[in-house]
């Protein structure tokens, strides 16, 4: 039973595991989402939103504990100078989980991590097609 676990340890020795929620939380601040396994992101999720919620209020105190969870300096200024105050209006729930089905080889349960106001940009060739036909009945 999972009674009183305070968290998932992942299978993974607690160093490797503190590099794995480092790093991915990284991605997730640098590309604004992520994918990978459901325990993952349930663990990546409740790191990034403190951090998230630290980030809110910029001083020096807040750079500096965010700093010794994340190691990369552009990371940080990304986190306190765009994402936090875009979120600074929200009182919680920084970033969804959108499942996407099971991975092939051994059914484990993949996700999408990512932030709340991510906006995901396709600009394919049928859009460009679509665009300038649009454009020249516009003309005519």
């Amino acid at each position: 039973m999972k009674h009183k676990r305070g968290f998932n340890p992942l299978e993974r020795m607690a160093a490797h595991r503190k590099a794995l929620i480092r790093n991915m939380a990284g991605s997730l601040f640098r590309y604004g989402r992520i994918t990978t396994t459901k325990a993952k992101a349930c663990e990546v999720r409740r790191r990034a939103e403190k951090l998230i919620t630290r980030a809110k209020v910029d001083s020096v105190h807040n750079r500096r504990l965010v700093s010794a969870r994340l190691y990369d300096e552009g990371i940080v200024a990304k986190l306190f100078t765009d994402i936090a105050p875009r979120m600074k209006e929200r009182p919680g729930g920084y970033t969804r989980i959108v499942k996407l089905g099971e991975r092939k080889g051994d059914a484990a349960e993949m996700v999408i991590l990512e932030l709340v106001d991510y906006v995901l940009v396709t600009d394919t060739k049928d859009d460009k097609d679509g665009k300038k036909k649009a454009e020249k009945e516009k003309g005519k």
